[in-house]
């Protein structure tokens, strides 16, 4: 501030003539008023800057750590992480599952029509018959077994078979129901859907394939109906 005063007296000095003389006190003392506002706001601008780049890291330190708005709040690198990318990842997938296309495929998936039957089956005759099923060859006199052509198992279980019995047969879960004169029993035997009816003083029973959803009681009892014993 010395020096600043040196420099005003010398300007003072060298000053034209006609100007009022200069007071070089009060203007040191303008100086120094006009220096202490300059350093508060310094100060103040100093704070203020310092605050503004606290809040933006911790502004980005946040984006960073929530991942932005909308995803899930997750820590950088942790476990929730890679379980929520797992999940994305497979919610824009449209493949079928591996494992879902790994499992087996029923043969009876499309359900169960039957149709008209227009073969005889030795002692055993029925109007209707599943339709893709055929009679095993040689069929014998008492026992018929149906399959569809492109089964290559020998398994009974996996097929229908229609009995011709002197008497019934226990079920399980037996469901009895009266229809044109006939009592059906059907239940479950060895666990297949089975029915049974007396016909001419003897019983007729058909086994449903093992496991197949398509056979129900009235698809059972509908076949049942169809047949007579020569």
């Amino acid at each position: 501030m010395d020096e600043v005063k040196k420099l005003l007296e010398g300007f003072a000095e060298e000053a034209a003539d006609g100007l009022p003389p200069a007071d070089i006190d009060a203007d040191v003392a303008r100086g120094r008023r006009a220096l202490r506002r300059i350093k508060r706001r310094r100060r103040v601008t100093g704070v203020l800057c310092v605050a503004a780049v606290s809040a933006a890291v911790l502004a980005f330190g946040q984006l960073k750590w929530w991942g932005g708005a909308g995803d899930a709040p997750v820590a950088a690198g942790g476990e929730n992480e890679s379980s929520v990318a797992a999940s994305g990842s497979a919610a824009g997938s449209t493949a079928p599952s591996a494992k879902a296309s790994e499992g087996p495929m029923s043969l009876f998936s499309s359900g169960v029509e039957l149709a008209a039957n227009q073969q005889a089956w030795n002692t055993i005759g029925c109007t209707l018959a599943p339709v893709g099923w055929v009679a095993e060859k040689p069929i014998a006199a008492d026992r018929v077994v149906l399959a569809q052509p492109e089964m290559r198992t020998a398994e009974v279980a996996a097929k229908v078979v229609l009995e011709r019995r002197e008497s019934a047969l226990t079920l399980d879960g037996v469901r009895v129901t009266d229809a044109a004169g006939k009592r059906y029993h059907i239940g479950t035997l060895a666990g297949r859907l089975t029915g049974q009816v007396q016909v001419s003083g003897q019983w007729l029973l058909v086994e449903a394939p093992a496991g197949d959803q398509a056979w129900t009681d009235e698809t059972v009892r509908q076949f049942l109906g169809s047949c007579t014993i020569n």
